[in-house]
Protein backbone atom coordinates (compact mmCIF):
# COMPACT_ATOMS: atom_id res chain seq x y z
CA UNK A 1 0.00 0.00 0.00
CA UNK A 2 1.45 3.37 -0.84
CA UNK A 3 2.36 5.64 2.21
CA UNK A 4 0.57 8.88 0.25
CA UNK A 5 -2.71 8.54 2.56
CA UNK A 6 -0.11 9.48 5.74
CA UNK A 7 0.04 12.59 3.81
CA UNK A 8 -1.69 15.70 5.17
CA UNK A 9 -5.35 15.40 3.79
CA UNK A 10 -4.47 18.80 2.55
CA UNK A 11 -1.86 18.25 0.45
CA UNK A 12 -3.42 14.92 -1.44
CA UNK A 13 -5.77 17.31 -2.63
CA UNK A 14 -3.19 19.92 -3.53
CA UNK A 15 -2.69 20.59 -7.23
CA UNK A 16 0.31 22.10 -8.58
CA UNK A 17 1.31 25.17 -9.92
CA UNK A 18 0.26 25.36 -13.11
CA UNK A 19 3.20 27.27 -15.02
CA UNK A 20 3.08 29.34 -18.41
CA UNK A 21 3.51 26.82 -21.61
CA UNK A 22 7.53 26.37 -22.39
CA UNK A 23 8.00 25.50 -26.43
CA UNK A 24 10.92 25.76 -28.18
CA UNK A 25 10.81 27.67 -31.77
CA UNK A 26 8.03 29.78 -30.12
CA UNK A 27 7.26 33.75 -29.79
CA UNK A 28 6.84 33.52 -26.01
CA UNK A 29 4.35 36.37 -24.71
CA UNK A 30 2.85 34.23 -21.90
CA UNK A 31 4.68 34.10 -19.18
CA UNK A 32 5.98 37.82 -17.97
CA UNK A 33 9.60 37.65 -18.79
CA UNK A 34 11.86 39.74 -20.78
CA UNK A 35 12.47 39.83 -24.58
CA UNK A 36 16.39 40.80 -23.82
CA UNK A 37 18.45 38.11 -22.64
CA UNK A 38 21.74 39.68 -20.69
CA UNK A 39 24.64 40.62 -23.38
CA UNK A 40 26.87 39.04 -20.13
CA UNK A 41 25.06 35.62 -19.81
CA UNK A 42 27.15 32.80 -21.68
CA UNK A 43 24.66 29.73 -21.19
CA UNK A 44 23.19 27.56 -23.32
CA UNK A 45 19.50 28.13 -21.93
CA UNK A 46 18.81 32.18 -22.36
CA UNK A 47 18.34 33.71 -18.73
CA UNK A 48 15.94 35.89 -19.59
CA UNK A 49 13.25 32.72 -19.70
CA UNK A 50 11.83 30.77 -16.46
CA UNK A 51 14.26 27.59 -16.15
CA UNK A 52 11.95 24.32 -16.61
CA UNK A 53 8.88 23.99 -13.58
CA UNK A 54 11.28 20.52 -13.35
CA UNK A 55 14.24 20.13 -15.16
CA UNK A 56 13.74 17.18 -17.29
CA UNK A 57 16.96 16.28 -18.66
CA UNK A 58 18.75 16.64 -15.19
CA UNK A 59 15.71 14.78 -13.48
CA UNK A 60 16.65 11.83 -15.68
CA UNK A 61 20.75 12.44 -15.75
CA UNK A 62 20.60 11.84 -11.33
CA UNK A 63 18.31 9.05 -11.58
CA UNK A 64 20.76 7.12 -13.98
CA UNK A 65 23.21 8.32 -11.17
CA UNK A 66 21.23 7.62 -8.62
CA UNK A 67 19.89 4.09 -9.85
CA UNK A 68 16.57 4.77 -9.91
CA UNK A 69 13.35 5.44 -12.45
CA UNK A 70 12.93 9.34 -13.41
CA UNK A 71 9.68 9.14 -11.92
CA UNK A 72 10.69 7.98 -8.58
CA UNK A 73 13.36 11.01 -8.24
CA UNK A 74 12.88 15.10 -7.82
CA UNK A 75 15.92 17.00 -7.83
CA UNK A 76 16.27 19.44 -4.63
CA UNK A 77 18.24 22.33 -3.70
CA UNK A 78 20.66 20.47 -1.81
CA UNK A 79 19.14 17.46 -0.12
CA UNK A 80 17.95 19.71 3.06
CA UNK A 81 15.31 21.06 0.77
CA UNK A 82 13.69 17.28 0.87
CA UNK A 83 13.95 17.37 4.23
CA UNK A 84 11.53 20.02 4.57
CA UNK A 85 9.22 18.96 1.76
CA UNK A 86 8.66 15.69 3.24
CA UNK A 87 7.94 17.42 6.48
CA UNK A 88 5.42 20.34 4.99
CA UNK A 89 3.96 17.41 3.41
CA UNK A 90 3.44 14.17 6.06
CA UNK A 91 3.27 16.55 9.21
CA UNK A 92 0.30 18.32 9.89
CA UNK A 93 1.29 21.16 12.77
CA UNK A 94 0.35 20.42 16.03
CA UNK A 95 -0.60 17.02 15.68
CA UNK A 96 2.13 14.86 13.84
CA UNK A 97 5.48 13.90 15.07
CA UNK A 98 9.23 12.53 13.27
CA UNK A 99 11.29 10.17 14.81
CA UNK A 100 15.31 9.86 14.58
CA UNK A 101 18.24 8.83 16.56
CA UNK A 102 20.05 11.25 18.51
CA UNK A 103 22.59 12.68 18.15
CA UNK A 104 22.08 13.11 13.82
CA UNK A 105 21.52 15.86 11.56
CA UNK A 106 19.90 18.60 13.58
CA UNK A 107 17.89 19.77 10.12
CA UNK A 108 15.61 17.13 10.78
CA UNK A 109 14.99 19.02 13.98
CA UNK A 110 14.68 22.14 12.57
CA UNK A 111 12.43 21.89 9.92
CA UNK A 112 10.07 20.06 12.33
CA UNK A 113 9.80 22.81 14.40
CA UNK A 114 9.15 24.91 11.23
CA UNK A 115 6.33 23.12 10.82
CA UNK A 116 5.24 23.02 14.57
CA UNK A 117 5.65 19.21 14.73
CA UNK A 118 6.58 17.19 17.01
CA UNK A 119 10.23 15.28 17.57
CA UNK A 120 10.70 12.18 18.95
CA UNK A 121 14.22 11.24 19.65
CA UNK A 122 15.81 8.45 20.69
CA UNK A 123 19.03 8.37 22.28
CA UNK A 124 22.34 6.30 20.73
CA UNK A 125 25.17 5.70 23.42
CA UNK A 126 28.74 6.18 23.09
CA UNK A 127 29.92 3.06 24.50
CA UNK A 128 28.09 0.96 21.71
CA UNK A 129 30.09 2.97 19.33
CA UNK A 130 26.51 4.60 18.72
CA UNK A 131 24.42 2.13 17.04
CA UNK A 132 21.18 2.80 15.66
CA UNK A 133 18.55 0.39 17.80
CA UNK A 134 16.21 0.28 15.07
CA UNK A 135 13.57 -1.62 18.22
CA UNK A 136 14.13 1.92 20.02
CA UNK A 137 13.03 3.71 17.30
CA UNK A 138 9.81 1.20 16.36
CA UNK A 139 9.14 1.62 19.90
CA UNK A 140 9.38 5.53 19.91
CA UNK A 141 6.51 5.64 17.26
CA UNK A 142 2.99 6.08 17.71
CA UNK A 143 0.25 6.80 15.88
CA UNK A 144 0.96 10.75 15.05
CA UNK A 145 4.05 9.28 13.89
CA UNK A 146 4.57 10.22 9.57
CA UNK A 147 8.17 10.26 9.07
CA UNK A 148 11.10 8.15 10.62
CA UNK A 149 14.69 9.70 9.59
CA UNK A 150 17.69 7.73 9.73
CA UNK A 151 21.25 9.37 8.29
CA UNK A 152 23.56 6.21 7.26
CA UNK A 153 25.90 6.95 7.78
CA UNK A 154 25.13 8.78 10.43
CA UNK A 155 26.64 12.48 11.24
CA UNK A 156 28.21 13.43 13.37
CA UNK A 157 29.03 9.99 14.62
CA UNK A 158 29.63 7.97 10.99
CA UNK A 159 27.42 4.98 12.12
CA UNK A 160 26.12 3.12 9.30
CA UNK A 161 22.53 1.16 10.01
CA UNK A 162 22.94 -2.34 8.93
CA UNK A 163 21.11 -3.51 5.99
CA UNK A 164 18.79 -5.90 7.56
CA UNK A 165 18.19 -4.30 10.46
CA UNK A 166 17.08 -0.92 8.29
CA UNK A 167 14.76 -3.06 6.18
CA UNK A 168 13.55 -4.83 9.21
CA UNK A 169 12.67 -0.76 10.30
CA UNK A 170 10.76 0.01 6.46
CA UNK A 171 9.05 -3.81 7.57
CA UNK A 172 7.74 -2.88 10.26
CA UNK A 173 6.69 0.35 9.79
CA UNK A 174 4.64 -0.68 6.25
CA UNK A 175 1.72 1.45 6.18
CA UNK A 176 2.30 3.39 9.28
CA UNK A 177 5.13 5.81 8.40
CA UNK A 178 7.84 6.47 5.91
CA UNK A 179 11.60 5.90 6.60
CA UNK A 180 13.58 8.48 4.97
CA UNK A 181 17.21 7.23 4.64
CA UNK A 182 19.74 10.24 4.59
CA UNK A 183 22.52 8.72 2.57
CA UNK A 184 24.55 11.76 2.31
CA UNK A 185 28.00 9.81 3.14
CA UNK A 186 27.14 7.02 1.36
CA UNK A 187 29.47 6.91 -1.43
CA UNK A 188 32.21 7.07 2.11
CA UNK A 189 30.72 3.37 3.22
CA UNK A 190 31.21 -0.40 2.33
CA UNK A 191 27.27 -0.23 2.21
CA UNK A 192 25.45 -0.06 -1.10
CA UNK A 193 22.44 2.83 -1.23
CA UNK A 194 19.40 2.09 -0.49
CA UNK A 195 17.73 2.71 -3.20
CA UNK A 196 17.85 -0.46 -4.83
CA UNK A 197 14.95 -1.09 -2.24
CA UNK A 198 12.55 1.37 -3.60
CA UNK A 199 10.72 -0.76 -5.87
CA UNK A 200 10.39 -3.33 -2.95
CA UNK A 201 9.06 -0.74 -0.35
CA UNK A 202 6.44 2.15 -0.99
CA UNK A 203 7.30 3.92 2.59
CA UNK A 204 11.06 3.93 1.86
CA UNK A 205 12.73 6.91 1.03
CA UNK A 206 16.49 8.46 0.16
CA UNK A 207 18.01 11.56 0.37
CA UNK A 208 21.22 11.78 -1.88
CA UNK A 209 23.48 14.83 -2.19
CA UNK A 210 26.28 16.09 -5.02
CA UNK A 211 27.60 17.68 -1.66
CA UNK A 212 29.91 15.49 -0.79
CA UNK A 213 31.38 12.31 -2.73
CA UNK A 214 31.11 14.57 -5.56
CA UNK A 215 33.22 17.93 -4.40
CA UNK A 216 29.82 20.18 -5.25
CA UNK A 217 28.65 21.96 -2.58
CA UNK A 218 28.55 25.08 -3.65
CA UNK A 219 26.08 24.07 -6.65
CA UNK A 220 23.73 23.53 -3.62
CA UNK A 221 21.93 20.14 -5.70
CA UNK A 222 20.52 17.20 -4.05
CA UNK A 223 17.56 14.32 -4.39
CA UNK A 224 14.70 12.54 -3.10
CA UNK A 225 13.95 8.98 -4.48
CA UNK A 226 10.78 7.26 -3.57
CA UNK A 227 7.71 5.38 -4.63
CA UNK A 228 6.32 7.52 -7.80
CA UNK A 229 3.63 8.53 -5.44
CA UNK A 230 5.71 9.89 -2.98
CA UNK A 231 7.39 12.11 -5.66
CA UNK A 232 3.72 13.40 -6.98
CA UNK A 233 3.81 14.81 -3.54
CA UNK A 234 6.50 16.42 -3.22
CA UNK A 235 6.51 17.81 -6.99
CA UNK A 236 3.27 19.98 -5.87
CA UNK A 237 4.87 21.28 -2.04
CA UNK A 238 8.28 22.28 -4.02
CA UNK A 239 8.51 25.94 -5.47
CA UNK A 240 8.28 26.03 -9.23
CA UNK A 241 11.36 26.68 -10.96
CA UNK A 242 13.56 25.13 -7.65
CA UNK A 243 16.47 24.89 -10.10
CA UNK A 244 18.04 28.27 -11.75
CA UNK A 245 19.23 28.06 -15.20
CA UNK A 246 23.20 28.07 -14.21
CA UNK A 247 22.77 25.19 -11.36
CA UNK A 248 20.77 22.87 -14.12
CA UNK A 249 23.60 23.38 -17.19
CA UNK A 250 26.62 23.29 -14.72
CA UNK A 251 24.80 19.56 -12.85
CA UNK A 252 23.86 18.15 -16.70
CA UNK A 253 27.79 18.93 -17.16
CA UNK A 254 29.36 16.91 -14.17
CA UNK A 255 26.94 14.57 -14.64
CA UNK A 256 28.25 13.74 -18.12
CA UNK A 257 31.84 14.46 -18.04
CA UNK A 258 34.93 12.41 -16.73
CA UNK A 259 34.18 14.17 -13.11
CA UNK A 260 32.44 10.90 -12.22
CA UNK A 261 35.55 9.12 -12.35
CA UNK A 262 37.45 11.20 -10.96
CA UNK A 263 35.01 11.79 -7.90
CA UNK A 264 35.54 7.37 -7.34
CA UNK A 265 39.67 8.50 -7.03
CA UNK A 266 38.97 11.40 -4.67
CA UNK A 267 36.02 9.21 -2.43
CA UNK A 268 39.49 5.96 -2.05
CA UNK A 269 41.83 8.89 -1.32
CA UNK A 270 39.68 10.40 1.36
CA UNK A 271 38.61 6.88 2.76
CA UNK A 272 42.79 6.46 2.97
CA UNK A 273 42.82 9.53 4.63
CA UNK A 274 40.64 8.83 6.96
CA UNK A 275 41.98 5.55 8.05
CA UNK A 276 45.55 7.12 8.69
CA UNK A 277 43.75 9.96 10.57
CA UNK A 278 41.99 7.69 12.69
CA UNK A 279 45.07 6.02 13.78
CA UNK A 280 47.54 9.00 14.25
CA UNK A 281 44.57 10.46 16.12
CA UNK A 282 44.08 7.74 18.45
CA UNK A 283 48.10 8.28 19.68
CA UNK A 284 47.74 12.02 21.23
CA UNK A 285 47.71 11.55 24.80
CA UNK A 286 44.64 13.83 24.97
CA UNK A 287 42.43 12.21 22.66
CA UNK A 288 40.03 9.48 24.79
CA UNK A 289 38.39 8.07 21.83
CA UNK A 290 38.39 7.96 18.04
CA UNK A 291 34.71 6.69 16.76
CA UNK A 292 34.63 4.20 13.84
CA UNK A 293 33.61 5.85 10.88
CA UNK A 294 31.68 4.93 7.62
CA UNK A 295 31.21 8.67 6.27
CA UNK A 296 34.62 11.84 5.27
CA UNK A 297 34.61 12.82 8.47
CA UNK A 298 35.64 11.37 12.43
CA UNK A 299 33.46 12.18 15.96
CA UNK A 300 36.38 12.31 18.42
CA UNK A 301 36.38 12.71 22.37
CA UNK A 302 39.29 15.11 23.74
CA UNK A 303 39.98 15.96 27.27
CA UNK A 304 39.15 19.50 26.50
CA UNK A 305 37.22 20.01 23.32
CA UNK A 306 37.05 23.89 23.68
CA UNK A 307 40.61 24.27 24.42
CA UNK A 308 42.04 22.32 21.26
CA UNK A 309 39.51 23.93 19.21
CA UNK A 310 40.48 27.43 19.97
CA UNK A 311 44.53 26.10 19.63
CA UNK A 312 43.92 24.70 15.92
CA UNK A 313 41.59 27.87 15.19
CA UNK A 314 44.84 30.13 16.07
CA UNK A 315 46.71 28.15 13.54
CA UNK A 316 43.74 29.00 10.92
CA UNK A 317 42.50 25.38 10.81
CA UNK A 318 38.36 24.90 11.45
CA UNK A 319 36.71 22.06 13.75
CA UNK A 320 33.31 21.07 14.36
CA UNK A 321 32.38 21.24 18.52
CA UNK A 322 30.32 18.45 19.18
CA UNK A 323 30.23 19.52 22.87
CA UNK A 324 26.83 21.36 23.10
CA UNK A 325 25.52 17.15 22.26
CA UNK A 326 28.22 14.77 23.55
CA UNK A 327 30.55 16.24 26.47
CA UNK A 328 34.15 17.06 25.03
CA UNK A 329 33.49 15.56 21.54
CA UNK A 330 34.31 17.55 17.88
CA UNK A 331 34.13 16.53 14.57
CA UNK A 332 36.93 16.44 12.23
CA UNK A 333 36.31 16.40 8.30
CA UNK A 334 38.91 14.48 6.26
CA UNK A 335 41.08 16.97 3.87
CA UNK A 336 44.04 16.48 1.54
CA UNK A 337 46.82 15.07 2.89
CA UNK A 338 48.05 18.01 3.02
CA UNK A 339 45.53 19.70 5.00
CA UNK A 340 45.25 16.37 7.13
CA UNK A 341 49.40 17.19 8.16
CA UNK A 342 48.76 20.69 9.22
CA UNK A 343 46.05 19.59 11.86
CA UNK A 344 48.30 16.35 12.94
CA UNK A 345 51.54 19.52 13.30
CA UNK A 346 48.97 21.24 15.23
CA UNK A 347 47.94 18.91 17.40
CA UNK A 348 51.56 18.26 18.20
CA UNK A 349 52.31 21.79 19.55
CA UNK A 350 49.29 21.16 21.99
CA UNK A 351 50.34 20.98 25.55
CA UNK A 352 48.90 19.80 28.61
CA UNK A 353 45.48 18.81 28.22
Amino acid sequence: MSIVHRARPEIQALHAYEAAAQVDDTVRLNANESPHSPASAHFRRPLNRYPEVRPQRLQAAMAARFGCAPGQLLVTRGSSEAIDLLVRTFCRAGYDNIVTPTPSFSMYRHYAEVQNAAVIEVATRAESDFMIDTTALLTACDDETRLVFVCSPNNPTGTQLARADLVGLIESLSDRAAVVVDEAYVEFSSENSAIELLDRYPNLVVLRTLSKALGFAGVRCGAVAANADIIRLLNVVQAPYALATPVVECVEDILQSDQLGAAETLVASIVTERERLQEDLAQYPFVDKVWPSEANFLLIRVADSGRLIEHCKSRNILLRDFANELRNCLRITVGSREENDKLLRALDTLQGI
